[in-house]
């Protein structure tokens, strides 16, 4: 029997389905097949009948026309303009598809959704004690640059990550709202260069409002640094070289703004961290998890 073709029972005969011939499934390395204009198994929908005869029918033009563009989507120029309820299915198609686990497409198709849809690809982003999908995923990460929370605690950035470029690039930084980057090693060296931006060129973390540097060996001096986040409403540096005292609280208030609370913030509960949007399950999961 031809394997290349598809064969239904009816009324006790064998046929071929219309004699469409159904191209090869595609490696998962590879999402270009050599003819995409020939009709895959995908396209059709099969069933069976109360007689237990096998019965198919076709899908709809918009879903055949939606699986080719996810097939492809790596040849689309921009999307946007295109509504919202398009762009939600198209995604899910993709990641069907497993288009984005290809490291060659996977980072321009991210930011092809990212510039058009923005928070709704991904708003809020929690890789929390999560370092080795922090590192493996470096370069879809980077496309996100509409998130407003991302919480980072205990990845291991210690001073010099490459991270803090994008976190204080024009781009991410004119969204993010608030900011986790507690136990990891960060020391009044990494804070200098993650506000230096911001200090010199008067751009970068500029919408920040929350900021968790717990746990980390910085001193009062990493405070004149925060000092340039304009926005900067609640603070987290519990579990630091930072002495608690009436001369901290009052550094802290010339310097920030801030008043010392003398009960743990709501804001920093671990329960809040949460990934959210389309990309939320992508974002969540290391390549090992998804192969």
């Amino acid at each position: 029997m031809d394997n290349s073709a598809i064969y239904v029972r009816e009324r006790g005969n064998l046929r071929r389905v219309s004699d469409i011939v159904l191209a090869q499934p595609k490696p998962v390395s590879s999402c270009r097949r050599t003819n995409p204009f020939v009709l895959r198994k995908e396209h059709f929908i099969f069933t069976y009948n109360a007689e237990g005869s096998l019965r198919y029918t076709t899908k709809s033009l918009f879903d055949t026309t939606l699986l080719f563009v996810a097939d492809n989507i790596h040849h689309v120029d921009s999307l946007v303009g295109f509504p919202e309820q398009i762009g939600d299915r198209l995604f899910a198609a993709a990641e069907e598809n497993r288009v984005f686990l290809n490291a060659d497409v996977s980072p321009k198709a991210l930011q092809l959704f990212g510039d058009a849809y923005g928070e709704m690809v991904l708003g809020s982003l929690c890789l929390r004690n999560r370092f080795p999908l922090l590192h493996e995923r470096m370069d879809e990460i980077k496309t996100f640059h509409s998130l407003k929370s991302l919480d980072l605690f205990g990845c291991r950035l210690g001073d010099d990550h490459e991270i803090f470029q994008h976190l204080t690039s024009s781009s991410l930084s004119s969204n993010l709202i608030q900011l986790f980057i507690g136990g990891n090693g960060l020391s009044d060296v990494g804070l200098q260069r993650l506000t230096s931006p911001i200090r010199m060129l008067r751009k970068g973390l500029d919408r920040l409002q929350l900021l968790d540097v717990s746990h980390n060996p910085i001193s009062v001096r990493a405070l004149r640094y925060l000092a340039c986040l304009p926005k900067l409403q609640h603070l987290d540096a519990s579990g630091t070289s930072l002495k608690l005292g009436s001369a901290l609280k009052t550094t802290i208030w010339d310097l920030l703004g801030l008043i010392y609370s003398e009960i743990p913030l709501d804001n920093f509960d671990h329960s809040r961290c949460k990934t959210e949007g389309w990309a939320e399950q992508l974002a969540g999961r290391s390549l090992s998890e998804k192969s």
